[in-house]
């Protein structure tokens, strides 16, 4: 009678285990299902949340009005016959923009790229080390294409310079969208001359 009750204890106690373990098991079955659900339900907000900052970035670049861009250059000259360059332009203050001064006569050129703060930039000195020979100079200033600007002046003047306008607008020559490009001559000597043109004269101080 005592081994029928233990043998009657242990049956109890294997079906009590037996059950705990399936529950177990039933519950851990049902959470991947959960946790799948769950995984799937916050990548689908992330995706809906990205496509409508893509959307609203989209209409805001069409309700943009484009950038009619203006550009201004002065240049000077020091005592050790290098020049200056400064200039004003509407450009998104960010911008990087390209100063180029070439020797007409030799096409020999001398750059610096610069970026423009509160709408204003300047570059220098320019020249070798002997200093400017008379003659004329052509100075350019050039918008760098939109693909190397800062992401907040892209924003701006858009992927492609879709949004740059105006008389100093062109397509790049590498294709890389639209740039806007200022240039003007000056003629460096201590001569009263000016070239056919009525490029500016500079004069050493």
């Amino acid at each position: 009678m005592h081994k029928m009750r233990i043998s009657f204890r242990l049956a109890l106690v294997g079906i009590a285990f037996s059950t705990m373990t399936l529950l177990v098991g039933c519950s851990d079955a049902e959470e991947a299902p959960r946790d799948a659900q769950t995984s799937e339900a916050e990548e689908a907000a992330l995706q809906e949340e990205e496509a409508n900052r893509e959307a609203q970035q989209a209409e805001m670049m069409e309700e943009r009005e484009p950038i009619d861009v203006q550009i201004s250059v002065s240049a000077s000259m020091r005592s050790d016959r290098l020049m200056m360059v400064e200039g004003e332009t509407n450009l998104p203050d960010g911008a990087l923009v390209q100063v180029v001064v070439e020797r007409e006569i030799s096409s020999v050129r001398w750059r610096e790229r610069v970026n423009i703060r509160q709408g204003q930039f300047s570059a220098g000195p320019f020249g070798p080390g002997s200093g400017l020979p008379d003659g004329g100079y052509s100075v350019s200033v050039e918008l760098s294409e939109s693909s190397v600007q800062p992401d907040a002046v892209q924003q701006l003047i858009g992927p492609k310079g879709e949004y740059l306008a105006g008389a100093l607008v062109s397509e790049s020559r590498h294709g890389l969208g639209q740039i806007a490009t200022y240039t003007t001559r000056y003629m460096v000597g201590n001569e009263p001359r000016r070239s056919r043109d009525g490029a500016e004269l500079l004069q050493t101080p």
